[in-house]
């Protein structure tokens, strides 16, 4: 045998131990083995000596704890200490926060798939599903949102009165406190529905059961406070706002400058300990007809009334409207969306110490409750908001696109449009694959800190692409605004999302990867607790253990990467059907990917990482599309595997791995240590970049589900509130595409008979009669394109005003002027 052949024998050993990720013990007695085997197959003696003394230098130290410890361990606790940049108090608690789900399981470099296919599917309760198709329906009947967002510029008091008597702003409040008691995925169809209609009644509902009293006061409310409060919230007597954002505090919520005095004051007719507030908040939701505001402040206590400590720290009270001091602004216009915003002011407001949300116990620990009570609010509002879009917008363009026709064709049949119809259809499935898996897992109980920001930020930001790809489907329909239109007023608020629980843009490059790898991580966090422990023998212990899992959890990823580069994948036990393996291999391999780029990304830039912000944003990218894929496929297990979702699945995956290798590519071609950059090249892609955007093949077949009748688009719009109506044209058109499908053969004899013979009838009903006195069509055809002709008047009409009708609701008007729009 070659000399060559013990240490190739221990390297290839050392892969397979690897990859498998073998215990040490287990590694080292494989390699042993190995080098016997050698030995007797007539090996090269001096090498399989060589070998083997390599083996035992390496081995020795590392199997024995007391050598590995003093000689190893320590001195790296000693560089990794200085080197570990300090941990604010804020970052700390964002970290400890929040839980890790299966998102974990991502940053492992080989996730156990069993974990999340065995979450149960998600489910309504009786009392849900009875409130969806009760008195959801009958609000969504209600809503003429052309009303709403032009002629009254808020709902109208009708609906303010159905909202409050039917509970709506209670749905998380318990029932023992009057409430409705809706899990989060409860809380997340119905506004799904709702913003299917209407944003702004999906936000007037969203925001009282997202962050704000409500959630706060179940979770740290003092039992007078909960008493008091959630009853008259879950029934309307209360509305809520929160007012954290001002004009010099917005993502970075820490800064607020507001503040609060801890003083003596009159209360109720008593003299008492409390805290006098000053400040100044904007874009407030509900702000200009809450009645009940909860209020982030930093407090102090200059005068140790409390204690010896000054700067206490962030806290959170409530304000009844009321109060002495108080300043509801003037309301806010975002962007033609009318949902009651603005800003909210006071100096030297005196409240008690029992209006802080959980009492003094619980003064300056408002950073630990926005942030725990911020992951469960972003997680469902904002992600169900473009949910309900996205059904709607899916089924109705895809309606839309046969209904309307150019050179005798349905613009759907053009490749152009088809383009933009499968864009439409794959970023739906991705989208309320999303916010689904986003709901559920806050229902099962997790606090999910970074699914709740890739929730939020893909959610809005391929609801945005979704909405401009169906405004240019639409042409001309989609810009003339009036009570026939049904998507401008999406389309001018889909910034609003993007912006608000924290702008996209710092989503990206500092929040999803910035706290997962950290927290998703199996080791980091616990080496940095490790290294921070006081007690110095266990923590020396601790770090140990850290270390060499850190060590070995990264030479599994780097060769599970380089050998899943190298056989693209195809080669490896997965889950799924014969259809979807490939889809897991691909994100087993991407997983390890990710694994090995955070490490090295960590080793490397230690405390700088945070400053790279175009690098981060990037990693955050691939875990962001793992996570994505992992939701799609998920629902794809939990529907049944059904064959006839198979291309949005596919369009949407290939979508999925498109965007992750541009991520990759992007961040290795900019790597902040080029050298480093040009090796992890090889090892991510040593056959090159693989992934390419869906086929156009691909894109006809999702652009054929949207514009057909058939089962995988009624799951695609499930959800989404489609009963037509004089106030939903969207609902009306969709419901018209079986007739237009069945009438279709018939047009087209019709139109075949036309050319084919001289005639002089211009008019249509005119060359309707000549058809069907020549015999060319049947009176039961004749009714049918008589049928056609109507629905097709119906879906591509637009409508038109006289001037004085294009006036806002206010113009011209003073607020006690009569005909002025007054907010209830």
């Amino acid at each position: 045998m070659s000399i060559a052949a013990p240490f190739l024998v221990l390297l290839v050993l050392g892969g397979v131990a690897a990859y498998h990720r073998l215990r040490l013990a287990s590694w080292v007695a494989l390699s042993a083995a190995g080098l016997v085997a050698c030995l007797l197959l007539g090996a090269n003696a001096t090498a399989t000596v060589v070998g083997g003394v390599l083996l035992a230098l390496v081995a020795v130290p590392l199997l024995v704890p007391a050598l590995r410890q003093n000689f190893v361990t320590r001195p790296l606790l000693g560089f990794y200490t200085k080197i570990l940049p300090p941990l604010t108090e804020t970052e700390r608690v964002a970290l400890e926060a929040g839980t890790v789900g299966f998102e974990g399981e991502l940053f492992s470099g080989k996730p156990d798939w069993n974990l999340l296919l065995s979450q149960p599917k998600p489910t309504l309760s009786a009392d849900e599903q009875a409130f969806l198709d009760g008195p959801v329906e009958e609000l969504c009947r209600m809503v003429n949102d052309w009303e709403i967002t032009h002629v009254h510029a808020d709902l109208q008091p009708e609906l303010w009165e159905y909202i409050k008597r039917n509970r709506f702003f209670g749905m998380i409040v318990p029932k023992e406190y009057g409430g409705l008691g809706f899990s989060a995925l409860g809380n997340h169809k119905v506004i799904e529905k709702l913003a299917s209609i209407s944003s702004v009644v999906s936000s007037t509902v969203g925001v009282p059961n997202s962050l704000g009293p409500a959630e706060l006061l179940m979770h740290y409310g003092t039992q007078e406070q909960k008493d008091y409060y959630l009853p008259r919230l879950a029934d309307g007597r209360e509305v809520p706002c929160f007012g954290l954002t001002g004009p010099w505090a917005g993502s970075d919520a820490t800064s607020i400058p507001d503040y609060g005095i801890v003083t003596m004051g009159d209360w109720g007719g008593a003299r008492v300990v409390g805290v006098k507030l000053t400040f100044d908040k904007r874009y407030i939701t509900l702000a200009p007809v809450a009645t009940l505001i909860g209020l982030a402040f930093r407090m102090y206590d200059p005068d140790g009334l409390l204690g010896e400590k000054q700067d206490i720290g962030i806290t959170i009270a409530l304000l009844p409207r009321e109060t002495p001091g108080v300043d509801i602004g003037r309301r806010a216009m975002p962007l033609n969306s009318t949902f009651q915003n603005g800003p909210i002011k006071g100096r030297e407001v005196f409240i008690p110490l029992s209006q802080l949300i959980g009492g003094e116990a619980y003064a300056g620990k408002g950073w630990q409750m926005l942030v725990e009570c911020l992951s469960i609010g972003r997680s469902i509002t904002l992600p169900s908001t473009a949910s309900g879009g996205a059904r709607m917008g899916a089924r109705v363009t895809g309606a839309y696109a046969r209904i309307r026709k150019q050179f005798g064709l349905s613009i759907g049949r053009f490749e152009g449009v088809e383009e933009a119809l499968a864009r439409i259809g794959g970023n739906a499935y991705t989208i309320t694959a999303l916010a689904e898996a986003s709901a559920a897992a806050v229902a099962r109980g997790e606090l999910p800190a970074v699914p709740s920001t890739i929730s939020k930020y893909h959610c809005t930001e391929l609801g945005r692409q979704l909405i401009q790809d169906a405004m240019d489907v639409h042409g001309g329909k989609g810009i003339i605004l009036g009570p026939r239109n049904y998507l401008g007023r999406a389309w001018q608020a889909s910034p609003i999302s993007i912006t608000v629980e924290g702008a996209n843009i710092m989503t990206r490059s500092l929040m999803i990867f910035g706290q997962g790898a950290i927290l998703c991580h199996p080791w980091v966090l616990k080496e940095m607790k490790a290294a921070g422990n006081p007690d110095r023998v266990q923590g020396l212990r601790d770090f140990d253990n850290a270390l060499f899992g850190h060590i070995g959890f990264a030479i599994s990823n780097a060769v599970r990467a380089l050998w899943f580069g190298i056989t693209g994948a195809m080669i490896g036990t997965a889950p799924g059907d014969s259809y979807t393996k490939r889809y897991y291999r691909k994100l087993n391999r991407y997983s390890a990917v990710l694994a090995v780029l955070a490490d090295t990304s960590m080793l490397l830039l230690g405390g700088k990482l945070k400053f790279k912000e175009s690098l981060s944003g990037r990693l955050g990218d691939v875990l962001s599309q793992l996570y994505i894929s992992s939701a799609m496929l998920k629902r794809y297990e939990d529907q049944g595997r059904p064959v006839a979702d198979q291309p949005l699945l596919a369009w949407s995956f290939h979508n999925a791995m498109h965007k992750l290798e541009l991520s990759l590519s992007a961040a290795l071609r900019n790597f902040p240590v080029r050298p480093v950059g040009w090796l992890l090249w090889v090892l991510v892609f040593p056959l090159g970049r693989r992934a390419t955007a869906p086929s156009d093949r691909l894109g006809h077949k999702v652009a054929a589900i949207l514009m057909s009748p058939n089962e995988a688009r009624d799951r695609l719009g499930h959800g989404a509130f489609l009963t037509p109506g004089e106030n939903h044209p969207a609902g009306r058109i969709d419901s018209y595409l079986a007739t237009v499908v069945a009438a279709e053969p018939i047009e087209r004899k019709f139109q075949k008979a036309i050319k084919g013979h001289e005639i002089e009838a211009l008019d249509y009903v005119a060359q309707l009669d000549l058809a069907l006195a020549r015999g060319w069509i049947t009176a039961d055809e004749r009714h049918q394109l008589d049928e056609l002709r109507r629905i097709t008047i119906d879906a591509i009409s637009v409508d038109d005003f006289e001037p004085w009708e294009l006036r806002s609701a206010g113009f011209g008007h003073g607020p006690d002027a009569e005909g002025s729009r007054v907010a209830v």
